[in-house]
């Protein structure tokens, strides 16, 4: 009986500390995962920003992150959506491609063009929904195609001559995110991009301004978003993930510098090439005809000391963009302030994104806020390629192979997998260590009744003997 009642016990003390299902996130926390394009890690320096600044007071905020390579829109949000680097996942492009007809198509037209995207890496939506739960995305690249025939519960794609700094458009669209996706549809993941402050720094620069006034734009509509969650009761839930897909960079115009322009570098020709992929930036993309690839690539190497050029082999591997049948055979970027023109000189942007991942232009910002993350934390720098195992995490789901590591950012969360082992292990041996004190307890009581109850026999047995102190004795017949 004392064992049984002990064993009771035992399993009444270990677990009243932190019941075992908490261990599982699974279904109990939401993720909604925001990106503002071109958003660099410093916009929030020369601008007043006090909704971006309570979130980091209420939540988490990086001195920065670093995107993968190539630092241009559809590479990089894929990046976010996948964990794994832009020559692992495909997607290494803002335009789809087809080097035998020359042709290419712009951006949007790319968003439809489905065997880009889907090339064999998963998106955390479908990840997500093939573990049960439901997942949405609004305006974010990839949105559009489906995964191994599987496309999203909801999702909203942009209309071609979409506007993307029109801010009424913005808080419907985080209205319907709130209102409709997470709380009618009960969503448990949502993926929400806007196309800025990318346009403004494009066309004005990053230290215009405009620029500065779009950042405000910023702000107020993450103050809308986090209004919208607290008044849609979603505060115990939702976890808020705002990043960006790279930052941007002035361009150096007007004669400051001699402009990079492939067709006027000496012994290099056009005529040489089957296909290219320049005047979109300062990166660009080159397949020689067969038997040119020595002589191209002796042309442009060493021929403008702010243009890099790379056989794809030869590529650093910090930058983890050569392992792909997609890359073309030699890659081309310059350093800050300058863009790679081909024929002529066609681009008028006066800010650009797409140099080498390592320059502080190129680094977004992040923020996170929501029940699992730490309160006025600032952490060090970390690659976006963390930010996919850190939701799957919080989604409770396995992530699918990726190249990030929940280690860079666990640190962020209230109570890691880890410390909830240790609070298991701590409360099994607090429950053990009660069961002990209490047979301790038990078997000195015991003990003492035993003592009590003999001492009260013997002082019984003495007061009935008979005068003379002897006991009587009878004798029977056999």
């Amino acid at each position: 009986m004392l064992w049984t009642v002990s064993l009771c016990l035992l399993l009444a003390v270990s677990s009243s500390g932190v019941p075992l299902d908490r261990y599982s996130t699974k279904g109990q926390h939401k993720v909604l995962l925001i990106s503002f394009d071109g958003f660099r890690w410093d916009y929030d320096r020369d601008v007043d920003t006090p909704n971006l600044d309570r979130m980091a007071k209420d939540g988490v905020k990086a001195r920065y992150v670093t995107p993968p390579y190539l630092t241009i829109t559809s590479p990089t949000h894929f990046t976010l959506l996948t964990g794994r680097y832009i020559e692992n996942h495909g997607v290494i492009h803002n335009m789809w491609f087809n080097i035998t007809t020359s042709e290419k198509l712009p951006y949007y037209a790319t968003q439809f063009k489905n065997e880009w995207w889907d090339n064999g890496t998963l998106p955390i939506w479908i990840t997500a929904q093939r573990q049960g739960l439901r997942a949405g995305s609004l305006h974010f690249p990839g949105t559009q195609s489906t995964y191994q025939g599987e496309t999203q519960t909801v999702k909203d794609v942009e209309p071609r001559f979409y506007d993307y700094k029109n801010e009424t458009k913005w808080r419907e669209n985080v209205e319907k995110v709130m209102g409709t996706w997470f709380s009618e549809m009960d969503l448990d993941f949502v993926s929400l991009y806007f196309g800025e402050p990318d346009g403004t720094g494009h066309k004005y620069g990053p230290d215009s301004p405009e620029r500065r006034e779009m950042v405000k734009q910023v702000d107020r509509t993450v103050g809308f978003i986090r209004s919208l969650a607290e008044r849609n009761g979603l505060a115990d839930s939702l976890n808020i993930i705002i990043t960006a897909d790279h930052g941007m960079s002035n361009v150096y115009r007007n004669g400051l510098v001699k402009e990079i322009t492939l067709s006027r570098i000496p012994g290099f020709s056009f005529r040489d090439i089957a296909f290219h992929l320049v005047d979109f930036g300062p990166s660009g993309m080159l397949l020689p005809k067969e038997g040119m690839l020595d002589k191209v690539y002796n042309a442009l190497k060493g021929a403008n000391p702010h243009l890099h050029v790379f056989k794809k082999e030869e590529m650093p591997e910090r930058l983890h963009f050569a392992n792909n049948n997609r890359i073309l055979p030699i890659i081309l970027f310059s350093d800050p302030g300058y863009v790679i023109n081909g024929f002529l000189p066609v681009q008028f942007n006066t800010g650009e994104h797409g140099f080498d991942n390592e320059e502080m232009d190129m680094k977004p910002f992040f923020r996170a806020v929501g029940p699992v993350f730490q309160k006025n934390l600032e952490v060090g720098p970390f690659e976006t390629v963390n930010i996919y195992p850190l939701m799957c995490h919080i989604l409770g789901i396995k992530p699918d192979p990726n190249d990030g590591h929940l280690d860079a950012t666990k640190h962020m969360l209230i109570s890691t997998t880890e410390d909830l082992r240790q609070d298991i292990k701590s409360n099994i041996f607090v429950g053990l260590a009660a069961v002990a004190g209490f047979l301790v307890v038990v078997f000195i009581a015991l003990v003492s009744f035993n003592a009590f109850k003999k001492e009260t026999n013997d002082r019984s047995s003495e007061k009935s003997l008979p005068p003379g102190g002897k006991e009587e004795t009878h004798q029977t017949a056999l």
